[in-house]
């Protein structure tokens, strides 16, 4: 047998049989369009990583990152396609749709890694935080992949794509229920964004939704919230339309955050200051020029309306809980890290039967960090109720009270 003889019944056998003369093809094709696609992503890959080497600009970095190049390779085997095909006389028809489809899926997945690059490139801006884009990009990707469906359906088809648009139409009612929560949540998105309500970052409460953290991502869809305890709570977006929701940023953009707490005095150590009291007293540096200027308008509006002084109950007298009061006030004023710009007071709150007599401090930290805040807020606190027994007074503690009157 020689050379040519050798080789005669394969070549016969695979003419003879179109099945898998056919199969051979495909599969030389399927071959060729994978190594075209490896070559093509290499080649683009590198030369991206080259010409991002050599410049200034980001936005080459950040192609690299999504794998925009990757992507683009995608068009690559459709060249091998089309060339291929020459050798399938008979199915060029069928061929050549199953090619222009695949083109139509290669593009809109390029399309899809280009605005996530573009998405990238915006969050590298400080407007970012404040104008989030992520549900428009997604919006814009839901679209292109419906058109890019419609299309690949309408070239399978052999029909045109405005002719399955205008089919669609027909589907409005059934389109509307099944994106209804996208397009509440999108315009959800559009309200927050235009009346600047959210944005990456904040610091937010939903006690509906038991969210109480910071938002750490806004999508078309959904709002995750990492909440204090680490856990993540994901609110659909359209939630916020209709939800009462607690936006602590302005807070922290003001300088100050509040301390509003409450001190519950014992009512019945309240007293009129008696003049050991007063003497003790006096040695307060913030509270001395007070008492002086205190005793001579009580001692003027007493001579003026001439109260006996033999019973306390005659005219005006100085109590302890109000030296505390102005105490407290002055200690506030003189802290280093208490906004003397903002709301300032030591006020008396409504009594109640059995907690005592509450006495407010009502003022605003310039830290505004959440541990500095309550270091300050704690240090304040301590040092007001360790000076109560100074003034006679005692801080209220209903076990304690029951206690002492049982063992009476």
């Amino acid at each position: 047998m020689n050379f040519n003889q050798s080789f005669t019944l394969p070549v016969t056998l695979i003419d003879a049989d179109p099945i898998l003369d056919l199969a051979t093809k495909i599969g030389i094709l399927i071959v060729g369009g994978l190594l075209a696609f490896f070559l093509a992503r290499a080649l683009l890959v590198r030369g991206g990583r080259a010409f991002a080497g050599r410049t200034r600009n980001g936005f080459d970095d950040i192609l690299l990152q999504v794998g925009f190049f990757s992507r683009a390779a995608l068009l690559a085997p459709a060249l091998v396609f089309f060339w291929g095909l020459e050798f399938f006389s008979g199915l060029k028809g069928v061929l050549d749709h199953l090619i222009y489809a695949y083109l139509a899926v290669a593009v809109v997945l390029i399309l899809s890694k280009l605005l996530d690059a573009l998405s990238a490139l915006y969050r590298t801006f400080q407007v970012s935080n404040r104008r989030p884009i992520k549900g428009y990009v997604q919006l814009i990707k839901l679209f292109i992949y419906m058109l890019g469906g419609i299309s690949v359906v309408a070239i399978l088809l052999g029909e045109s794509p405005w002719g399955l648009l205008s089919g669609i139409g027909a589907m409005t009612a059934v389109l509307m229920l099944v994106f209804r929560d996208t397009l509440l949540s999108l315009v959800a998105g559009i309200q927050m964004s235009a009346n600047d309500l959210l944005h990456a970052g904040d610091w937010i409460e939903m006690p509906a939704m038991d969210a109480d953290g910071t938002v750490i991502d806004i999508a078309l869809n959904t709002v995750k919230v990492q909440n204090w305890d680490m856990t993540v709570t994901a609110i659909p977006t359209f939630k916020f339309l209709d939800t009462p929701f607690k936006n602590w940023e302005s807070m922290t953009q003001s300088g100050g955050r509040r301390i509003k707490r409450a001190i519950m005095i014992d009512q019945s150590s309240i007293s009129f200051a008696t003049p050991e009291l007063k003497e003790r007293l006096k040695k307060v540096q913030d509270l001395a020029p007070f008492m002086a200027l205190r005793q001579k308008e009580i001692d003027a509006a007493n001579a003026a309306s001439g109260a006996d002084p033999s019973s306390p109950l005659n005219g005006r007298r100085m109590t302890n809980i109000g030296l505390f009061r102005h105490y407290a006030l002055e200690y506030l004023r003189s802290h280093p890290k208490i906004r003397q710009d903002m709301t300032l007071l030591v006020r008396q709150l409504q009594p109640h039967a059995d907690d005592g007599l509450p006495l407010e401090i009502y003022c605003f930290t310039s830290e505004t960090a959440w541990a500095l805040h309550e270091d300050i807020k704690s240090d304040i606190m301590d040092h007001l109720l360790a000076a109560l027994p100074e003034f006679g007074l005692r801080a209220y503690q209903r076990n304690a009270l029951v206690d002492s009157r049982a063992a009476e």
